[in-house]
């Protein structure tokens, strides 16, 4: 029998398994808290903790096969955007009440305008017109439009609790009513009509196609257990690294809006990555499915996560927009629907999303 750890590159396990070491030792207060070598050292390790921890996921991903395989990472990625949330909740740092709406939001516009831009025009340059299924697309865009509008549009016109916030009861049922739309959504996409998310052009294949560090057979365990390890070395380490975060941003005379862009950046950026290879080798179904996955697993699992440790620890949570990104989210989702409501994309859409996530970025930096 082979040795399937053999399979598994060095760093995916050696990162995390350090990232942890070096976490719980500076949270022991072993190592020194402030120490500027220390949280750069940190700053790579957490990055390296979630390419590891979505690299494992991939690993299980090309096993179970699609669509499951990009729930499975969509879950994954949001596990580690919730630590990260939670982590600089909890930190007590001013401003903490409204970073799981500003990583949320940055999500949503990363991956349907970043990521899905890129995609197009990076696989229209190639592939001149790529193809996916509409059915799909559609039944992810409802979802999305819907959870996105309760969860960061209405707050801001309800007045039961505070500006740009839900009251308690109302934070419960739209959290509840969240998880089970987005449940129905999971259920629709692995079981009833699963056929819709997958890529008719290679349905017979892998939907995505694992690198070649794993192109070998490798033990679905031992990638199950190095998940592990990376997902705890992200939850440490985003511990250790929140406070220091907050201070930078502040430093830099930054809007507090670009911690959530941050966040969001790093945490997606594999899963980006990997959306970007898909539309490269013309299987924009499986670029879709990874785009819209996420989005909708930022909303629908990161915000009922956070709306109830907030009820549970009696904190604070603005989940309503500002004006500006209330514009742009509406003007996302319009777009999105026209990209996505063909089955058909060019060059052309994806240059307009690429538009919209540059004055994204400019309105994060300068509101």
């Amino acid at each position: 029998m082979q040795d399937s750890s053999a399979h598994v590159p060095l760093w995916s396990w050696i990162v995390p398994l350090f990232g942890c070491v070096i976490a719980a030792m500076t949270l022991a207060h072993v190592l020194p808290e402030r120490s500027v070598v220390l949280l750069l050292m940190s700053a790579g390790l957490l990055a390296g903790a979630v390419f590891a921890s979505v690299h494992h996921a991939e690993i299980l991903a090309a096993r179970v096969g699609q669509p499951s395989g990009a729930i499975l990472l969509a879950v994954c990625v949001t596990i580690i955007e919730v630590a990260i949330i939670v982590s600089l909740m909890l930190s007590g740092a001013e401003g903490n009440e409204v970073v799981a709406r500003d990583t949320v939001f940055a999500a949503v516009m990363i991956v349907l305008n970043g990521v899905i831009g890129l995609c197009l025009v990076l696989g229209g340059r190639r592939h001149r017109e790529q193809s996916f299924q509409l059915d799909a697309a559609s039944a992810a865009l409802a979802v999305l439009g819907t959870l996105a509008t309760l969860s960061l549009v209405l707050p801001n016109f309800v007045t039961a609790g505070k500006p740009q916030q839900f009251a308690v009861t109302q934070l419960v049922v739209i959290g509840l009513v969240s998880v089970a739309l987005y449940g129905v959504f999971l259920f629709v996409q692995t079981v009833r009509h699963r056929d819709y998310f997958i890529d008719v052009v290679a349905a017979d294949e892998d939907a995505i196609s694992p690198p070649a560090t794993y192109e070998t057979p490798c033990n679905p365990l031992a990638a199950g257990g190095l998940l592990v390890l990376a997902l705890i070395a992200v939850v440490l380490l985003a511990k250790l690294l929140s406070s220091p975060l907050d201070s930078a941003v502040a430093a830099l005379g930054l809007p507090q809006a670009v911690v959530g862009v941050t966040i969001a950046g790093v945490v997606l950026l594999p899963e980006g990555i990997a959306s970007v290879k898909a539309a490269l080798m013309n299987r924009l179904q499986n670029s879709v499915n990874l785009v819209l996955g996420s989005a909708l697993a930022s909303i629908g699992m990161t915000i009922p996560v956070v709306a109830a440790i907030s009820v549970a620890l009696g904190r604070d949570l603005a989940l309503g927009l500002a004006p500006q990104n209330l514009i742009m989210l509406i003007l996302t989702l319009f777009v999105g629907t026209i990209t996505l409501g063909t089955g058909r994309t060019t060059v052309l859409q994806g240059a307009v999303h690429l538009a919209i996530f540059t004055v994204f970025l400019l309105l994060s930096a300068i509101p």
